[in-house]
């Protein structure tokens, strides 16, 4: 994949306009403060594996609506006191998989949280095991466009929801210590831990890999890689629908979040990335609120990224906040 976007001098200092709507704030506190109304606690069982050295546990919370999402709890088998937690996020249409696909947290002494992300798990890897029980409109096969005519029926507010609650799920565990709390995740799980960073409060570290969902405004269109373009594709047949479409997308932009989120961020870029345009991570970046943020670029990666090179930096990152 040749370089198609800014040059890193130019990255480094890209502020684009962001379209934020005049009610985002509202929006966001009273979508969180209904998943919260609706009550319920997470329901944690242990399960056997062939893990020795750690800990397994089916966890069931209650996410936007209530309705129960489905994640992986991860511990270190010799804990002593509460622990520092890691909350983490998927990929694009990926589900929570299997409970020993992700054992580097807890063999590393955290806490670590895995996510399912509702309706998804049937494009990659071992499945997942959360339905997504709200309906849409017509949308384009995917997820980018499920309820996309609405911003209070579109599919990401229903995930960015259940992100938050996942939080606060971990934090009412018993085995976590609630004031040191991060979360990360790639692709798509960047872009929601972008926007559980911005919603949730005193996170210790918020540590977006290749970020998706940043910048709609230049990555729809500029790329003809999905998940992307399959807002592209929905628009060349809803022709007109473009002013409704990019004023739904804009309560759910993780630049728009970004920019209210406070908490330590490590951020990744891959600047052959055909999938998430470095311009649109590094829009994120560059909004980012707090003070304490860092970038990694990888000059000659696609969307892979940094895998485990990042991985690394970011256990040397949050240890150094821990």
């Amino acid at each position: 994949m040749p370089r198609f976007d800014l040059p890193l001098s130019d990255l480094r200092d890209y502020r684009p306009e962001i379209r934020i709507p005049a009610d985002f704030d509202d929006f966001w506190s009273s979508t969180v403060a209904g998943a919260r109304e609706a009550g319920g606690s997470p329901v944690v069982t242990p399960i056997e594996t062939p893990l020795r050295g750690i800990d397994a546990f089916d966890v069931t919370f209650p996410g936007f609506a209530g309705d129960p999402v489905k994640g992986w709890l991860l511990l270190p088998a010799q804990r002593d006191g509460a622990l520092p937690a890691v909350v983490e996020f998927n990929g694009y249409g990926g589900g929570r998989g299997l409970p020993f696909e992700r054992l580097e947290w807890a063999a590393s002494g955290y806490a670590h949280f895995f996510m399912d992300t509702r309706g998804q798990g049937s494009a990659w890897g071992s499945g997942g095991a959360t339905p997504d029980p709200h309906g849409a409109g017509p949308a384009f096969p995917g997820f980018m466009t499920r309820g996309i005519d609405d911003p209070e029926t579109y599919y990401y507010r229903r995930v960015f929801t259940d992100a938050v609650r996942a939080i606060d799920a971990v934090r009412s565990l018993p085995e976590v210590d609630a004031s040191r709390v991060a979360v990360c995740g790639g692709s798509q799980g960047g872009g929601i831990a972008i926007a559980a960073a911005a919603l949730s409060d005193d996170l210790v570290a918020a540590m977006p890999d290749v970020p998706f969902l940043c910048h709609f405004g230049r990555a729809v269109g500029m790329t003809g890689r999905d998940p992307y373009e399959e807002v592209a594709r929905y628009l060349a047949v809803h022709r007109g629908a473009e002013e409704r479409v990019f004023e739904t997308l804009s309560y759910f932009d993780g630049v728009s979040f970004a920019a209210r989120a406070q908490a330590a961020s490590l951020f990744s870029v891959a600047l052959l990335d055909p999938i998430c345009p470095p311009s649109t991570v590094f829009a994120a970046f560059n909004a980012w609120a707090g003070a304490d943020k860092e970038i990694e670029v990888f000059p000659f990666n696609e969307h892979e990224g940094g895998q485990a090179y990042q991985w690394q930096r970011q256990a040397e990152f949050l240890a150094a906040r821990i």
